[in-house]
């Protein structure tokens, strides 16, 4: 059993200040920063990792603050207060993190590193005093300890996989909830599957390891007693790695949800075998499941099978998202080009697959070799990798040779984005979206909501090109498909968002 208790300090101890510091994500696809002000919000979710390592840090003996700069900016002031700085980032923060770091030293400051950026690659790291890797339940109280004895090492790492049903409740009270449109609880980690392009085995293992349900209703309870009103994202490997378990989990959730007076919706990331099991749909739809990230990749079955993406093999995978839009629960997608596999005629087929499937909030990105992967590892081993990754598959960057050509890929791959996410286009996944939508889990007309739709009515409706698309779903929706109509609204939002990011900055 893992002890995060420390001994109290006598009066002659100093208590220690620790500003954790979470860097800036660039403007990308996930970060919905075109779409977060009408809801009057400035960031989609805190930063789970360090709100979860904070209470390994005893009360009694540090003095915490925790500053998000997808909220506010860094001032001097802040880093000067701090003993330590303990950043953890994930690779598409990178930019930021360097921007940080160099501020640090400049103060003089000691900073402690963790998280998937610095678990991956830390040697590019070298003004780093303390790099604390892997998972933070196990590397964390390790750090602590030397801290405390005056002999911190500079890398701490294990192979450990930690048991997290001893994983502390987040610290909620370090951030401003208001701040953020959802809130991230984690109830497994690791996946069964060992996609080549992903690093999720690699960093959490093979084995799902999981919660007690009791343990993630008492994080939600957490939640509710500060007054969250707000929808939870599940930021899990895949919520459905350990189908039992994740069963008797939802079971738990139904009975919460009944006696709880926030009863929030929840969206999580599973694959897509979800489809093949109705009792699992019909929990999650009751539990109050209303979205899930699956990656759906490619309609090639050659390129399935050559990334060990076996789950999506032998099956229609257009009627399988349909199927989970009935249970009522929207499918947001994560589709990929660039496999060895591919022609030129996947840049069509991606276009119709995209479309058939109904699938609105589509992240379609060129191909990425991530440090850790067997796809890295493989095209290395080829002499075909040219730099290092971003980290964001949506930026025109590349950092492979691919065998379809460089050029043709990167053109390709505009060719998608501009007509995937044309007003058209957009507009018509919306309402084949609808069509197959069971709107169970219909959402609420909140004040929030109400303001965001007047601003959309304004924005969209009147000064947007293509404003006729936007009034044809609103009376659409509203007429044909009206519990369905809050949720229609909201993806228009979206499209504010993915048009600014992948229409007009790129012109």
């Amino acid at each position: 059993m893992i002890n995060y208790s420390h001994k109290k300090l006598t009066g002659l101890e100093k208590i220690m200040k620790i500003l954790f510091i979470y860097p800036q994500y660039p403007e990308t696809f996930w970060s919905f920063k075109y779409s977060l002000g009408y809801i009057l919000k400035k960031a989609l979710m805190p930063p789970l990792g360090l709100l979860t390592i904070a209470p390994m840090l005893d009360d009694n003996e540090y003095e915490k603050k925790l500053i998000d700069l997808n909220v506010i900016k860094l001032k001097d002031k802040d880093l000067l207060w701090a003993d330590y700085i303990f950043i953890s980032a994930m690779i598409t923060q990178k930019e930021s993190v360097k921007k940080v770091i160099e501020r640090c030293k400049k103060l003089g400051k000691k900073i402690v590193a963790g998280g998937p950026l610095f678990t991956s690659l830390h040697e590019e790291f070298p003004d780093v005093d303390h790099f604390v890797l892997g998972e933070g339940e196990i590397t964390i109280p390790l750090f602590i300890e030397d801290l405390k004895n005056g002999i911190p090492k500079r890398i701490y790492t294990s192979d450990i996989k930690p048991d997290i049903t001893k994983s502390p409740i987040p610290q909620w009270n370090l951030v401003n909830l208001k701040n953020y449109s959802k809130m991230p609880l984690q109830y497994s980690r690791g996946c069964p599957f060992d996609c080549e392009f992903c690093d999720i085995v690699n960093l959490n293992g093979r084995i799902p390891r999981t919660k007690d349900p009791d343990q993630l209703i008492n994080e939600l309870n957490s939640l509710e007693n500060i007054g969250y009103k707000g929808s939870v994202f599940i930021v899990d490997d895949n919520f459905i790695g350990n189908k039992t378990r994740v069963k008797e989990l939802l079971k738990r959730l139904i009975e919460w949800r009944k006696t709880s007076k926030s009863k929030p919706t929840f969206m999580t990331e599973a694959s897509l075998n979800l489809a093949d099991d109705d009792e699992l749909l019909n929990l999650m739809r009751y539990a109050g499941f209303d979205a899930v990230f699956i990656g759906l990749e490619t309609p090639s079955a050659e390129s399935l099978e050559e990334c060990g993406k076996f789950q999506n093999k032998n099956r229609d995978l257009v009627e399988s998202v349909k199927k989970i839009h009935n249970y009522g629960m929207e499918v947001t997608g994560g589709f990929i080009v660039g496999f060895d596999s591919d022609d030129t005629s996947i840049f069509k087929r991606q276009i119709e697959f995209i479309q058939k499937t109904g699938v609105v909030v589509a992240m379609i990105g060129l191909l990425q070799a991530l440090p850790g992967t067997k796809l890295y590892e493989r095209l290395k081993n080829e002499n075909r990798l040219i730099q290092g990754s971003s980290g964001n598959n949506t930026d025109y960057s590349l950092n492979f040779l691919p065998k379809i050509g460089t050029d043709v890929l990167i053109n390709g791959y505009k060719n998608i984005i501009a007509s995937v996410y044309s007003n058209q286009k957009y507009y018509e996944r919306i309402l084949t979206f609808l069509k197959d939508y069971n709107h169970y889990n219909s959402n609420k007309f909140s004040l929030r909501y109400i303001i965001a739709l007047f601003r959309s009515m304004l924005e969209l409706g009147i000064f947007q090109k293509g404003r006729r698309y936007y009034w044809k779903l609103f009376f659409i929706s509203l007429f044909k498909y009206p519990k369905a109509f809050p949720k229609a609204i909201g993806l228009a939002i979206y499209y504010a968002h993915f048009k600014k990011i992948f229409i007009e900055n790129v012109g």
